[in-house]
């Protein structure tokens, strides 16, 4: 994985300002943060001006410098799951934008949230706060709405027992469930490889060919790509 030092660098464009049709566009940026080189993603309805922010994982001034620079109001704040590397500026993020903050349901239980409390703390040398509360529960199915974009939660566990990936308008933001020919590791507790292969082959490999996936790290790539190359999904 490349690493970059300057912002410009880490905020990879992607030259995706998507046309979805006519007088409906998708703005997205990438912002690579943070000790894990983690991608944030910043996804907004260039119409409405309205946004929402996936995987706050660090840098939280990085983060807003770019949704001022995009002039969004931003709706929703979302992790695709509680690692600590997704949701370490969660709580800086949220204070200032004012917007709710969602995680699947299965991610929200108490003993999960404040083992990543602890893990925060650690990497703050003690002086973490554990990430806010989730004011919405995600589950399979859900839609999420931003404006006019629309997107559809999909329940993809195995990296970790709530993870989702979000899909919609060709994107499909896959958190650690599917690399650029990787897929996410599943030595950590509450992790299942074989739940973790269940759920790329039953959930992202249906998706079109053609759909973007935009991973928690490292580039994109696409489910033709991965479909064909991946190492971890050939039967």
């Amino acid at each position: 994985m490349l690493k970059v030092n300057s912002f410009a660098a880490k905020c990879q464009r992607l030259d995706i300002e998507v046309r979805i049709a006519k007088n409906r566009v998708m703005l997205l940026r990438v912002l690579e943060l943070g000790p894990f080189a983690a991608n944030c993603y910043i996804v907004g309805a260039e119409k409405t001006k309205e946004g929402m922010i996936i995987d706050p994982g660090a840098e939280a001034e990085a983060i807003l410098d770019m949704v001022n620079q995009l002039g969004l109001t931003i709706k929703l704040i979302v992790a695709t799951h509680s690692h600590v590397d997704h949701i370490m500026a969660l709580r800086k993020v949220k204070e200032v934008t004012g917007a709710p903050f969602a995680i699947h349901e299965a991610e929200s239980s108490g003993k999960l949230m404040q083992g990543m409390a602890r893990m925060m703390g650690m990497i703050a040398g003690g002086s973490g706060k554990p990430p806010p509360k989730p004011d919405k529960l995600l589950k399979e199915g859900d839609y999420i709405d931003i404006g006019d974009l629309s997107f559809r939660v999909l329940h993809t566990p195995g990296h970790s027992p709530g993870g989702i990936s979000i899909y919609g308008h060709g994107v499909v933001f896959s958190g650690d469930t599917l690399f650029n020919f990787g897929i996410g590791r599943t030595d950590f507790p509450g992790c299942s490889y074989q739940v973790l292969i269940d759920s790329i082959k039953n959930k992202l490999m249906t998706l079109p060919d053609e759909t973007i996936v935009l991973p928690g790290h490292g580039s994109q790539t696409t489910i033709a790509t991965e479909r064909k190359w991946n190492p971890f999904l050939s039967d």
